[in-house]
């Protein structure tokens, strides 16, 4: 969607594929038998493409603006969250709830306006 028809997307978890798919555990066991990092190699890659993919619904022209919410304490907490923040593109981050509100403000002009 273009426009201001999606101005917010919202992430919960990060997209870790499911531990149980049985095509995932044998990719696991065999880059772990390899003595390769799964994790690094085949899980985080795919998680952030899918992430991307998901940031890639609220920006889809050169004028679109939005939020970005990722609700997962992970991207802040676990190591592998720093290579997550460099692989998205670049925008301005917050933790802070005002800010976001701020975002959202209509333009008085564009209030009189309507």
């Amino acid at each position: 969607m273009r426009g201001e028809a999606l101005s917010l997307v919202i992430i919960d978890k990060l997209p870790f594929a499911p531990p149980d798919d049985p095509v995932l555990s044998a990719r696991i066991e065999q880059i772990n038998r390899e003595g390769r990092n799964a994790f690094m190699e085949y899980q985080l890659p795919r998680t952030v493409i899918t992430l991307k993919q998901g940031a890639g619904r609220l920006i889809r022209d050169e004028t679109d603006r939005g939020v970005l919410m990722i609700c997962d304490p992970r991207l802040l907490t676990k190591s592998y969250g720093k290579k997550i923040w460099q692989s998205l593109p670049p925008m301005k981050r917050t933790r802070v709830l005002s800010e976001v509100a701020q975002f959202f403000e209509v333009p008085e002009e564009s209030a009189i306006s309507s």
